[in-house]
């Protein structure tokens, strides 16, 4: 197994197993009863409209945590409503969905930002994440603790791009393309970053191992 991740032309990160489980055509199980409410909710169905909220919103609030903190929620909430107000033109997929949402909560984080004038923050320090992996599979166990509230903040600790990219790519689950434009950036330049930042929370996790263990070990 390999220890460090590495991303291929096509955008999926190789090494780390993150992905939804994929069809055969192409589309994740989950995803195609997510397409069914997509629909759906476009045409106005209040319950499909919930579906698409709890598949986004988990996600959604891990990333706006990295940039707004405590306020995560508030954040999330004025996106909602922006969202629910919009999708009737929303035209897309379900993945294009998810980068599109994702752009509302972003923008709307960076509207916050602007008034509290002050810089993206999260609760805790790196020194916060408990138990990390050994060093035979960092770069899997750095993706598998992003859902903890401290590996959220050792993500936080990263360089703003970097941090951006792995939150995107890895906790939204979104794929370079999409990324790239929520962020206003290229594909490659997404890659590129999130390659950095999961090589970097690696290394952070091989430098501390589980309590009782040493680096070597």
């Amino acid at each position: 197994m390999q220890s460090a991740a590495g991303f291929g032309d096509s955008g999926e990160i190789s090494g780390v197993v993150w992905s939804p489980r994929r069809s055969s055509a192409g589309k994740s199980i989950a995803d195609t009863g997510a397409e069914e409410a997509l629909t759906a909710a476009r045409r106005g169905d209040e319950a499909a409209f919930r579906a698409l909220y709890r598949d986004v919103q988990p996600k959604l609030l891990r990333y706006l945590q990295v940039l707004v903190g405590a306020d995560a929620e508030d954040v999330a909430s004025d996106a909602w409503l922006q969202i629910a107000r919009d999708l009737g033109s929303f035209r897309g997929d379900v993945d294009g969905f998810r980068g599109w949402a994702t752009t509302i909560a972003r923008n709307r984080a960076m509207d916050h930002l602007r008034r509290q004038q002050r810089r993206p923050v999260v609760h805790g320090t790196v020194e916060d994440v408990a138990e990390p992996a050994g060093p035979e599979d960092t770069a899997q166990a750095a993706v598998d603790s992003v859902a903890t509230d401290a590996a959220l903040a050792l993500i936080a600790g990263l360089p703003r791009d970097q941090a951006e990219a792995v939150l995107l790519r890895v906790v939204v689950g979104l794929d370079a393309k999409a990324a790239a434009k929520v962020l206003g950036k290229r594909p490659g330049a997404v890659r590129t970053a999130a390659h950095r930042g999961l090589r970097t929370l690696a290394a952070h996790l091989e430098a501390t191992p589980p309590p009782g263990q040493t680096p070597q070990e």
